[in-house]
């Protein structure tokens, strides 16, 4: 296989590559949320990128970008994508937000982008794409009833979905932020920028409102760096690329494939419940997305 085929099946790849690494960052959350508090957890994640990602940029000498107003975009997408997006999903669970209903409110990502793009990026979402979104948002909501039988709604205040909205605003605000402005950095050292702006928030945040306290144990060390490297490094790159290279609504409409596969993990690892109705919703989210991402209108 030559080089230039090899790029085109990894291209080709990239979107399911990416939905599979991004599942797997709410099981290394629920390994290693126990051992600290969310904005605390954030922080470390954050500096220990930086170091990562400042190592490799320094090693393969990538360009730093000379512009200050593309530095600023940068870490004002790192504060919306990063900050804004993890800190409300962690801090809604956190604060006693089931994790399905968290996740079924950020889930609205898809449907709110595709709402905004054609007013901020000119984009045009078909009639075809409007409803592989709705039926995308019906199959996670399918996914998800199982997990939300019996939810205590008196278990939370109002804090706990205001962060989970918070984290819904963020990404979608991100995404688009993104795609508008940011699409020409370069990925090594752009990243690095976007962790920098984000942890600046997150740490202010957790000298604010937390102890700080870490509790070192092995879990939170593995569960620390499977989120370090594979999501903040693997899959952040993947997201960045593909919002480079596809439309906004598209791109976005690939969250609706993070809940089925984060059930199918938590279901191998977890032996949590796998029911008929979540396997529908499944099949359901999968068309949806083929409807959004099919080529031509």
């Amino acid at each position: 296989m030559s080089r230039s085929d090899r790029s085109g099946v990894f291209i080709a790849a990239m979107p399911a590559l990416f939905v599979l690494l991004w599942s797997t960052g709410f099981i290394g959350a629920k390994y290693g949320l126990p051992y600290a508090e969310p904005f605390t957890f954030l922080a470390v994640r954050f500096v220990l990128v930086i170091l990562v990602l400042g190592g490799v940029a320094l090693a393969t000498r990538a360009p730093w970008p000379t512009d200050l107003r593309l530095v600023g975009h940068l870490a004002v997408s790192g504060i919306l994508v990063h900050a804004f997006y993890l800190s409300g999903v962690f801090a809604s669970i956190h604060r006693g937000l089931p994790s399905g209903l968290s996740a079924l409110i950020v889930g609205l990502q898809p449907l709110l982008t595709a709402s905004m793009a054609g007013v901020l990026l000119g984009e045009r979402v078909s009639l075809r794409q409007w409803a592989g979104l709705a039926l995308g948002l019906g199959g996670v909501a399918l996914v998800l009833s199982t997990r939300l039988g019996g939810v205590d709604l008196d278990g939370f205040g109002w804090d706990a979905p205001a962060c989970a909205v918070a984290a819904l605003l963020g990404i979608t605000a991100g995404t688009l932020y993104q795609k508008r402005f940011c699409t020409g950095m370069d990925l090594r050292t752009g990243a690095v920028i976007q962790y920098a702006g984000a942890l600046v928030v997150v740490t202010l945040a957790a000298f604010s409102l937390e102890s700080m306290r870490i509790q070192w144990t092995t879990d939170f060390i593995l569960a620390m760096a499977w989120l370090v490297i594979v999501l903040s490094v693997g899959a952040i790159s993947l997201l960045m690329a593909l919002i480079r290279r596809g439309e906004a609504a598209r791109v976005a409409s690939l969250f609706y494939l993070v809940p089925p596969v984060t059930t199918v993990l938590a279901w191998g690892l977890f032996d949590e419940q796998l029911t008929a109705i979540g396997l529908l919703g499944m099949v359901v989210a999968v068309a949806g997305v083929a409807l959004v991402i099919r080529p031509g209108r």
